[in-house]
């Protein structure tokens, strides 16, 4: 599940930038090379369309987040059986066993 959302959030970060990107700025932007379009449709109406996509995707994108989130695949049973592990190699005292180097037997004085 994790997966597919992530899949999901690549395809709708995509669009998104591409609908931003066709959006008409202060500076003319990639939509001014689409003259065709706005005479069919209007200027306003393919203003509106762009503005809704916008909204519609970063809402998606953001609800999208927050399942990825909570889908996201936990590593609580590993940690626990590390935690468990290293209890069960604790001594009688309480004291933890940690291994031990070996010594440097030359004497290099």
């Amino acid at each position: 599940m994790y997966i597919a959302l992530s899949v999901l959030i690549i395809i709708v970060s995509i669009l998104l930038t591409l609908i931003v990107l066709i959006q008409n700025s202060k500076g003319g932007g990639l939509a001014a090379n689409f003259a065709a379009g706005n005479q069919t449709f209007g200027v306003r109406q393919t203003a509106d369309f762009l503005e809704k996509a916008t909204w519609t995707l970063s809402i998606v994108m953001l609800v999208l987040c927050i399942l990825a989130t909570a889908f996201a695949p936990s590593h609580k049973a590993q940690d626990n059986a590390v935690i468990e592990k290293l209890e069960q190699n604790q001594s009688v005292e309480g004291q933890p066993q940690f291994p031990v180097a070996p010594q440097d037997m030359t004497n290099n004085e």
